[in-house]
């Protein structure tokens, strides 16, 4: 039986959740900062930080995304690469909840998220 999508309120909810603990402290935001966009059926996690090229440009750069599956009810994990693709996180490639992506995100056993 597949899953349904959740939404919009249960996505924020566990994604603001995340970010209470995952910001850094506020007073350097300006110079770095996290974010997350919901992009269809996908939930991506960003560092957002002034360019190094020109500081008024600030840059969202894809860190992590989970992509919902709705044949299977489950949560695909991806990480980007230094190749600027996103590939499948193979410690854990799937989960079945969102709050289950934010745990492995959490914790980067592998350093593929945060370094």
């Amino acid at each position: 039986m597949a899953l349904e999508f959740p939404t919009e309120i249960e996505i924020i909810e566990v994604m603001e959740g995340y970010l209470v603990n995952a910001r850094p402290p506020e007073e350097i935001r300006k110079e770095l900062d996290i974010n997350y966009v919901v992009d269809g059926q996908s939930v991506i996690v960003n560092e957002v930080r002034p360019s190094w090229r020109d500081e008024t440009i600030i840059e969202q750069i894809p860190i992590a995304k989970t992509t919902f599956v709705k044949s299977t009810g489950s949560w695909k994990i991806f990480w980007m690469r230094g190749d600027l693709k996103w590939h499948s996180y193979e410690p854990k490639p799937t989960v079945k909840k969102l709050r289950d992506f934010v745990k492995v995100l959490e914790e980067d056993k592998h350093g593929c998220f945060w370094g």
